[in-house]
């Protein structure tokens, strides 16, 4: 299949963000690792079809995001970013899972409110919909850059006071200690990839059309009772994911 038929294969998607999604795909596959840099505009335009400012579009986008950077009289390098390894276990934790890989990492809290639970929070949480729950939103940083934005809901009234636990330590198992709960472990984890939303693009500092991986967890208590269940955010250039047992 060729490239513009690739391209052309995905209605409703803007042309330019299907290029920059395939440039990045193919930066992160090692495709341009023996020049450093992205074949010209030109070169880009004849492989998908399109003319050179769609292109130009998509290029624009990757720069934005930190992916490239055109120089003049050069040609558009890829930047080597390392992407963070996140490890998902039966005991995941934020903290020990990035562990050396950054020098400072931290929690924050965006906001939290008491709310009625959702058919899916609710059966998530094995409890009855409309149950009181609490939605704590919250984005983690690794180096003071932005790698998580998360939106997670505790059964109250267990867990009256999570959300200011959690925004004084910046830790989440810090936060569950404070509540009673001395250990916890993964139950289960979904792990997707969609585009940026509006609130991806502020939260996490990207540019339209960035991928992000989606990951919706629970996690339960040591009797096995579900504790917490988060649908969490990351920016797909910056961190992987490792299954482990």
């Amino acid at each position: 299949m060729s490239g513009q038929e690739l391209v052309r294969g995905q209605s409703g998607v803007a042309l330019w963000r299907q290029i920059a999604d395939r440039i990045r795909a193919a930066i992160a596959d090692g495709n341009y690792d023996e020049t450093g840099k992205v074949p010209p505009e030109a070169a880009l335009a004849v492989s998908f079809g399109v003319n050179r400012h769609t292109v130009r579009a998509a290029l624009a986008a990757l720069a934005q995001e930190g992916i490239v950077r055109p120089v003049q009289g050069v040609g558009t390098l890829i930047m080597r970013r390392e992407r963070l390894n996140f490890p998902i276990s039966r005991r995941t934790r934020f903290s020990e899972g990035i562990g050396e890989q950054a020098r400072e990492l931290s929690g924050h809290v965006l906001d939290h409110s008491e709310e009625p639970a959702s058919v899916i929070v609710a059966a998530a949480l094995s409890i009855a919909p409309m149950t009181p729950v609490l939605r704590v939103e919250s984005v983690r940083t690794a180096d003071r850059r932005p790698v998580s934005r998360s939106t997670a809901w505790f059964v109250l009234p267990r867990f009256h006071g999570v959300a200011e636990a959690f925004a004084a330590t910046g830790s989440v198992t810090a936060a569950l200690k404070a509540c009673g709960v001395e250990d916890y472990v993964r139950v289960k984890t979904e792990i997707s990839a969609v585009h940026a939303e509006p609130g991806d693009l502020a939260d996490l500092g990207l540019a339209p059309g960035a991928i992000v991986l989606v990951t919706q967890a629970l996690n339960a208590d040591a009797d096995g009772i579900p504790i917490q269940y988060a649908v969490s955010r990351f920016p797909a250039d910056q961190v992987q994911f490792t299954v482990e047992g």
